[in-house]
This record gives C-alpha cells, sequence and structure tokens, in this order.
C-alpha cells in the first residue's frame, strides 16, 4: 500500500464490544489513581501541533495535552466508549474531535499530522501491521509517534502462558486484546525509528500478570 494511498473505508461501529466498555470505564477510572495518570503525563509531555490518538476509548488521555496542542483527532470505533470520549472532550482544555473509525482504516488525508498517539491499543487492534502503516500514512515525514503498550514478556515462560491466553479465552473476554504482541518490533518494522523507550512493569510489585509487561516512548516515521 503506497503511504500516500488510503485504504477503503471500514464500518466506523465494526467493533462493538459493550460489555467489556462498560466494565473498562469503570476499572480504567480506578487505575488512573493508581499511576497510570502519571504514565499518561509522561507519554504526552511536550507533544505540540496536530495530533491524532488511535483507540482513544473513554477520553483518559484528553486532560494530559500540552497547550501546544492545535488539536486532536480521537478515533474511537466502540460507540460506548466514544459517548465518553465525547463528554471527556467537552472538558479538555485542548481541542479535540472525537470521530468514529477504525485504527486500520483512518478516516483523515496523509501526512496530516504532527504528532500520533497510541496508548494501551496496539494490544487490541485486529491488524497490527495495517493499523501501524495506517500510522505512517497520516504523519508529516519525521513526525512523532508516542506509544505506551503492555506486550511479549521477556521470559520463555510467561511469554508461553500470554501466547496460550492469546489463542484461547483473552480476546474473547477483554475486547480483542493480545497480551503476547511486540510494540517495539512491530512499530520498527512498519517504517519507524526507535527515539526513546522505557520497559517497566505494572505493578511493579507482587505477582506478575499476563499484561504487567509495559513500554513507553516515542519514534520517529521515516522520510519516503
Amino acid at each position: 500500500m503506497s503511504p500516500r494511498s488510503k485504504p477503503a473505508a471500514q464500518p466506523p461501529d465494526s467493533v462493538h464490544h459493550p460489555l467489556f466498555a462498560r466494565f473498562y470505564a469503570r476499572a480504567s477510572a480506578t487505575a488512573e489513581t493508581h499511576g497510570i495518570a502519571a504514565l499518561r503525563r509522561e507519554l504526552l509531555h511536550g507533544v505540540s501541533g496536530r495530533v491524532i490518538e488511535i483507540g482513544a476509548g473513554n477520553g483518559l488521555n484528553f486532560p494530559h495535552y500540552p497547550r501546544a496542542v492545535s488539536e486532536v483527532v480521537a478515533v474511537e470505533p466502540e460507540r460506548t466508549l466514544r459517548r465518553l470520549a465525547v463528554s471527556a472532550a467537552l472538558r479538555a482544555e485542548v481541542p479535540v474531535d472525537v470521530v468514529p473509525g477504525v485504527a486500520e482504516a483512518l478516516p483523515v488525508k496523509s501526512e496530516a499530522f504532527d504528532a500520533a498517539v497510541a496508548s494501551l491499543v496496539l494490544c487490541t487492534v485486529r491488524d497490527l501491521p495495517r493499523t501501524l502503516a495506517e500510522l505512517h500514512r497520516v504523519l508529516r515525514p519525521d513526525a512523532e509517534l508516542r506509544f505506551l503498550e503492555h506486550g511479549l514478556a521477556p521470559g520463555p515462560g510467561m511469554a508461553a502462558v500470554q501466547r496460550g491466553l492469546d489463542r484461547t479465552v483473552w480476546p474473547r473476554l477483554f475486547g480483542g486484546c493480545h497480551t503476547s504482541r511486540d510494540p517495539l518490533a512491530s512499530i520498527e518494522a512498519a517504517g519507524f525509528r526507535i527515539v526513546s523507550h522505557r520497559a517497566f512493569r505494572l505493578p511493579e510489585r507482587g505477582p506478575a500478570l499476563p499484561t504487567s509487561y509495559c513500554v513507553i516512548g516515542s519514534a520517529r516515521r521515516s522520510p519516503e
């Protein structure tokens, strides 16, 4: 697919997980007080210009966008979460336009954004390479991709558990989430250059969960 070409549109509500969406809205609000809000601030620090955010969920990133951001186009396919995101956008200090759409077929023009944000979403998209190709398409040359994701565990034992869960119950229970994807490798394979990243475990203490292995960082869209 040419980076300047736009793929055929998909139905904006082709992702529909109403039960999980309600669970996520409650659980994510609790998680904000247990370190996630600080990670969102770290993720978005220094972002400026016109930004596209994929999988905006219920809009928990919106309060953390710096005032140097001129506009956020927030794409969210799940209608329950999108309604919550619209409410959150009204309270944001920067202009936020919440739109329906899927990450694999973003409803925007090529090379139209100064930055992109992927926050706890690459685990859920149906086609990860296509999603990242779309982000590459819509960013201007050398524009920045900010990411905060969970992914593949470094040890073989938990990695095997993750793969088993992904083949069976986990995506069905958690809105399409996959625990064993490798966000760094996938971002690089899509033509981005990793600028910085920090790996960490969440929660830091106690037993590890399949979703505990996280990474936060930034990458640059390679010039054509």
